[in-house]
């Protein structure tokens, strides 16, 4: 190899990598390595690639169930849906760089969950999101909302794959680093499944999609670090993306997955290059040469050490079979893409690189994969939070709703949702803006429901429940439209975790949602951990965002939450006790975050949900909506708003019956003649269930006091976020 000045202390440092990790490079090495060996090493210990302090917690996920296909450790989870099919999906974050540049750090998030999923063989069929902002009086949460939420829609809408949902949050708390969190989900043959493990010694290493350039070099290590007065320096680290190629790309790979030409296939994502090599090796228990001057570049003196690190967007890595060449360019040809054999597998179990048959750098693979931080990180339990003082309710419950439905917490997310397409491919049964989007499996009568959530402000108070509730919520709104839910992924977003405080959040909220997806045989399939999400010392709130799909068997019977009929009652399915602790409610009218979230309890969690499912499978119930932040009365709203049809509902005069956020609970709308039959098989199950209400006319009454019109609250339900995005 050519002979370079030593690596210096200060380069080290530079690259993310402590001294106790460089030692360990030169004892896996037996030498120094060059700059581009430390630049290999550096992405690949990264946590954001090496998973170095959460993967010893991440264990104790369950990933296992009879329909689970492929669980954590490939692109992207795959369940068995049925039907011969698999549903292939994934989250995944790109906060840093969307703070950085919002358009494309979000736009780029996209395009990279888009093709983890279609790299192991599926056609994406549906993007969500999960978007978390700071307060929208500080001076920057206008600017990175509107572009955020246009990346998010100029990518997906250019690539022809709707926007189903997805959620948006504010906080002070994310003032200096939001969280942007995209998820997809792709169809597949279920025994058309493409993996990432390299195989054949002697087949062709083969580079496709996009030129190489210099944007992204070391968005990996940027990822893995925490924001301060640099920031803006980091902006070249951002990654620019191209939807209209990552279109071709999808059509050309998926057409090439249709022969028997591919071995095994990775995307490019964070590390490029330099990742999806080692870790299509790795898998195979092979070797790789590459040889770097063959990589399409897009830039002229580009140096090995910026061709391994590039970031560069829309370009994937694959082995081929032997005497496929020819049928793979011939396909990417045809699609105007880059095609270039750019290496071999080899027995030697190293990965090499070389520059005009000059050697460049040669590392042993397994070590490089093995010998990676793991990090057991101290860690202290989160402190009980003190029972919340009496609350006195500031104003009349109606005044009440009227403010919380206006205000940034709960008013409507239109204005995002009308920016992306939601419609392209023309199976979308349910659009966003109900608890759960529905897609129709193609040529089918069958769907998946898909749903993203969290509640940050529980996981702060408690990360136990935090954790577990994340969980309950996504498996009680895939519920609440009647589909079986099958998995989940996650993306779980904190602060330092060489912080014992912020690593005890971390563990507690993980442990939480181990115990719901136990009990809800819920597993993890797919995920993301984006760690050091905090600013000068000041972390983000934990955010174990959490999404999950389900399975609908007969699209004639789904839930939908509009009321659609009048005289219908109102029935309250699940123990309401009245739980104000860490709701909105007390957050927004009353300025304070006291007191234990609501508990969860799982086994009731489950009780409550299939008996709910029940009823819809059977065609007994068609409008149902779970309830959440704000409560009965403000679900009962957001029923009512929907369908266009009003409300007189009875309850007890007092704040929690009305607002509390009692997890485990739902509002059906049912005709009046079969009210007493559902009641009566709830007392049967031991199940509480109650009526609160009547449907009909265009007006909201609570116990019989002064009435609300429907189009005064949904105007302003609907005004906060334009009038926000419109002020100066």
């Amino acid at each position: 190899m050519r002979n370079e000045p030593s690596i210096t202390p200060a380069q080290v440092s530079e690259h993310g990598l402590s001294q106790d990790e460089y030692q360990t490079i030169l004892n896996v090495l037996g030498r120094e390595p060059n700059l581009t060996e430390l630049g290999i090493f550096s992405v690949m210990w990264s946590e954001h690639c090496s998973y170095k302090s959460s993967k010893y917690w991440l264990k104790t996920l369950p990933t296992e169930a009879p329909w689970v296909i492929c669980g954590p450790g490939e692109n992207a989870g795959v369940v068995d849906i049925g039907d011969g099919k698999a549903a292939i999906f994934k989250m995944e974050s790109h906060n840093h760089p969307s703070f950085i540049e919002p358009y494309q750090g979000a736009a780029t998030g996209v395009g990279g969950i888009l093709r983890d999923v279609f790299t192991m063989g599926a056609r994406p069929i549906a993007n969500m999101n999960a978007l978390r902002f700071g307060a929208p009086e500080d001076a920057r949460t206008r600017h990175l909302v509107a572009g955020v939420v246009a990346g998010v829609g100029g990518y997906g809408n250019c690539v022809g794959v709707p926007t189903v949902g997805g959620e948006v949050n504010f906080d002070a708390a994310y003032n200096g680093n939001i969280l942007v969190n995209a998820m997809t989900v792709g169809l597949a043959d279920a025994d058309r499944i493409f993996y990432s493990a390299a195989a054949g010694i002697g087949n062709p290493v083969v580079y496709v999609g996009s030129k190489t350039g210099r944007d992204g070099i070391h968005g990996a290590t940027m990822a893995s670090a925490e924001f301060d007065d640099a920031t803006e320096e980091k902006r070249p680290t951002v990654q620019v993306g191209d939807p209209f190629t990552e279109k071709l790309l999808i059509e050309a790979c998926l057409e090439l997955m249709a022969t028997d030409a591919i071995v095994a296939i990775q995307d490019m994502g964070a590390a490029g290059l330099t990742c999806s090599s080692v870790e299509m090796a790795d898998k195979g228990g092979v070797g790789i040469d590459l040889d770097i001057d063959k990589v399409p570049q897009r830039e002229t003196g580009m140096t090995p050490y910026e061709v391994m690190l590039s970031e560069s967007q829309e370009r994937m890595l694959m082995v081929l079979r032997p005497g496929a060449e020819a049928t793979a360019r011939a396909i990417f040809d045809k699609w105007q893409l880059d095609f270039a054999v750019v290496g071999r597998v080899t027995d030697s179990g190293r990965f090499i690189g070389r520059v005009a048959g000059a050697q460049v750098f040669d590392i042993p693979v397994r070590p490089l994969v093995d010998e990676s931080p793991e990090y057991e990180r101290p860690w202290v339990k989160t402190p009980a939070p003190q029972p919340l003082a009496s609350v006195t309710a500031p104003m009349t419950h109606m005044a009440a709703l009227q403010a919380l439905l206006s205000g940034p917490d709960l008013s409507s997310r239109r204005w995002v949702w009308e920016q992306y397409d939601n419609s392209v491919m023309a199976d979308t049964v349910r659009k966003p803006g109900g608890d759960a989007a529905i897609v129709r499996i193609h040529g089918s009568n069958r769907g998946l429901a898909i749903a993203t959530d969290c509640t940050p402000r529980y996981c702060l108070a408690d990360p136990h429940q935090g954790g577990a509730q994340a969980v309950a919520e996504v498996w009680r709104n895939l519920t609440a439209v009647g589909a079986r839910p099958l998995a989940v992924t996650d993306c779980l977003n904190f602060g330092n975790p060489e912080r014992p405080e912020t690593m005890g959040q971390f563990v507690g909220c993980i442990q939480g949602m181990g115990a719901a997806c136990r009990e809800l045989d819920f597993p993890v399939v797919s995920g993301n951990v984006s760690l050091y999400n905090e600013t000068h010392g000041q972390a983000i709130l934990p955010t174990p965002a959490i999404g999950g799909i389900g399975v609908l068997d007969d699209l004639e019977r789904y839930a939908d939450l509009a009321l659609s009929r009048h005289d219908d009652q109102l029935i309250l399915i699940g123990e309401s006790s009245g739980h104000l602790g860490q709701s909105i409610y007390v957050r927004q009218l009353l300025q304070l975050q006291d007191g234990p979230p609501p508990p969860v309890d799982l086994a009731t969690e489950r009780r409550n949900g299939d008996f709910v499912r029940g009823l819809i499978a059977d065609g007994t119930v068609d409008t149902c909506h779970d309830l959440a932040d704000g409560g009965l009365l403000v679900a009962a709203a957001e029923m009512a708003m929907a369908g266009d049809i009003g409300l007189d509902l009875e309850g007890p005069d007092e704040a929690g019956f009305w607002f509390g956020e009692d997890q485990g609970r739902y509002l059906l709308a049912v005709p009046g003649a079969i009210v007493d039959s559902i009641l009566q098989l709830a007392e049967k199950r031991q199940i509480p269930a109650r009526t609160v209400g009547r449907t009909g006319g265009q007006a909201l009454t609570l116990n019989a006091g002064a009435p609300i019109s429907l189009s005064e609250l949904r105007r302003s339900h609907e005004a906060w976020l334009p009038d926000y995005m419109q002020s100066a």
